[in-house]
């Protein structure tokens, strides 16, 4: 089966990417995607984005040919409470939010309090998927996690960017294949995403696909593989609750 979703991407717009929209697009199309999101990383990360951006994302169409963009954030977790960096009326302009822990915006916990964060992360309604659970610099207790993401809806994310020789996060290969098992033993949805910072990197799944093998993971519970069946989660996410 051939993936055909890629929501965790980055522009120059996050400041420390290299490719512009236009440039991501253009590697969307040719790679076979369904759907691309843009997902810039929210104001708290130093020299990146301010919220007029994410505000203004509103100019930009819909779909190129037959390629759907979606306009989303990669929200940074502040604290142990879940809290994040921009406001719900913002997000609400939004069609999805990606939540994660980056230095230095998140205060360090053990890994009780990660975990919370995490949890709690997942509150927010326009938050459909947790971003890079896999540095053992934020350990997390992964069964509990596991267990949040299906009761609350929300995707964990396999990132292919964590996986990679290149890779700056720590211990995330062993980390992934025990959230894996756990998403498997439990029938818990994921989605595999290229975390791009370069055109290139549009749509590239390698490592994510070598540690799914890894561990036999079903493709019926990997997102990527279905746009229709995707578009039906994002639609079902988004009821007020």
């Amino acid at each position: 089966m051939k993936p055909l979703i890629d929501l965790h991407t980055h522009t120059v717009a996050s400041t420390h990417a290299y490719s512009t929209l236009n440039e991501n697009i253009v590697n969307a199309q040719a790679a076979g995607l369904s759907i691309l999101g843009v997902s810039d990383h929210a104001p708290s990360l130093p020299n990146t984005t301010c919220p007029a951006y994410f505000a203004n994302l509103r100019v930009l169409p819909k779909a190129y040919g037959a390629l759907t963009l979606l306009k989303g954030v990669e929200l940074n977790i502040l604290s142990s409470h879940g809290d994040i960096d921009l406001s719900e009326d913002l997000l609400g302009t939004l069609d999805y939010a990606i939540a994660s822990i980056h230095l230095p915006c998140y205060s360090k916990s053990n890994q009780t309090g990660n975990t919370e964060a995490l949890i709690r992360a997942m509150d927010h309604q326009k938050v459909i998927m947790i971003g890079h659970p896999d540095d053992s610099r934020f350990p997390v207790d992964y069964e509990p996690l596991v267990l949040a993401a299906k009761e609350k809806g929300v995707l964990l994310e396999v990132n292919n960017s964590s996986l990679g020789p290149n890779a700056f996060r720590v211990g995330a290969y062993e980390n992934v294949k025990v959230m894996l098992t756990l998403c498997k033993k439990y029938e818990v949805p994921v989605m595999m995403s290229s975390d791009a910072h370069y055109n290139m990197d549009i749509a590239r799944f390698d490592y994510a696909l070598s540690v799914v093998a890894e561990v036999d993971f079903p493709e019926a519970l990997i997102m990527n593989y279905d746009a229709e069946a995707f578009r039906q989660y994002l639609t079902a996410r988004m009821q007020p609750r």
